[in-house]
């Protein structure tokens, strides 16, 4: 989270942005399972190609220096997917070539996201992940709260929820609602404190975040304990920082099965995706 970045992170981001040309790793881009010569193939086209994101840098340059831009993390899956499937270079940059003017698909390519001990919501056992990165005084996020529930509703056997923190720097309490959602997730109320902070996403403040606890019967002292000392404030910079790799500009961002949408999440638009996700 952009907040608690250290001194020490920003001279490392310093050093890295010199290296793009020659790094053989970029942030959020899984290579595994080319081989040697298809990663240079990959790199290559990385190294050269533009971004597109009006950065002015190459797909590449901007994994490294900015993270969390979506178009370089979809033009990264790209390259990847055609160097895995055989294409050379020039081919892929024919690709790209012709993508660059299209809109963007509804869903991006897969990127893993690792989603254990995340609150579910949903059928645990369900064949359709969908992932939310989320910030509790969201406006969106808390108007997708309803819309989320139509899908589970729908579909009760076949789709879970795994709600991930994404807190903005805009929003003066979401960090602190982020921390407390998870002291309540470790006293098995995360969705009770969830439900709660989203209908009232507006007042959110500690003193209000005090009473909904208590309101919900939670143990108080060690609750406020865990607040306190930020017990989960590591944890929601990891979450962030996941997000970012994959990909996450803004909330609420939703993917299914590890896909990206980019679309409001709405039953009308994400049935047809569920129901091809569940032909696979």
């Amino acid at each position: 989270m952009r907040r608690y970045l250290l001194p020490f992170v920003f001279v490392v981001l310093a050093m890295a942005q010199g290296d793009w040309k020659s790094a053989t790793a970029l942030p959020g881009v899984d290579l595994t399972g080319l081989t040697a010569a298809q990663k240079n193939v990959a790199l290559s086209v990385m190294r050269s190609e533009a971004c597109g994101c009006g950065c002015g840098m190459m797909i590449a340059q901007c994994r490294v220096n900015d993270p969390r831009c979506a178009i370089s993390m979809r033009w990264s899956n790209l390259v990847v997917k055609s160097a895995s499937a055989g294409k050379s270079a020039d081919a892929i940059r024919a690709e790209i070539s012709k993508l660059a003017n299209e809109p963007p698909p509804l869903l991006e390519a897969p990127v893993k996201l690792n989603v254990d001990g995340d609150p579910v919501r949903g059928n645990p056992a369900a064949r359709i992940t969908v992932v939310e990165f989320s910030d509790f005084q969201c406006p969106y996020c808390a108007k997708a709260v309803d819309e989320v529930k139509q899908v589970l509703s729908k579909y009760p056997k076949d789709v879970k929820l795994v709600f991930k923190q994404f807190p903005l720097d805009s929003h003066s309490q979401a960090a602190l609602a982020a921390e407390a959602s998870l002291a309540a997730q470790a006293q098995g109320k995360f969705w009770e404190l969830h439900d709660k902070m989203y209908a009232n996403f507006r007042s959110i403040n500690r003193e209000k975040i005090l009473a909904w606890a208590k309101e919900l019967g939670l143990d108080m002292t060690k609750f406020q304990a865990d607040l306190a000392s930020h017990k989960y404030a590591a944890r929601v910079v990891s979450e962030e920082r996941q997000g970012e790799m994959a990909g996450v500009e803004g909330t609420p961002t939703f993917f299914i099965n590890g896909k990206r949408l980019n679309a409001a999440f709405e039953l009308g638009t994400v049935a047809p995706l569920i129901a091809d996700e569940m032909k696979h």
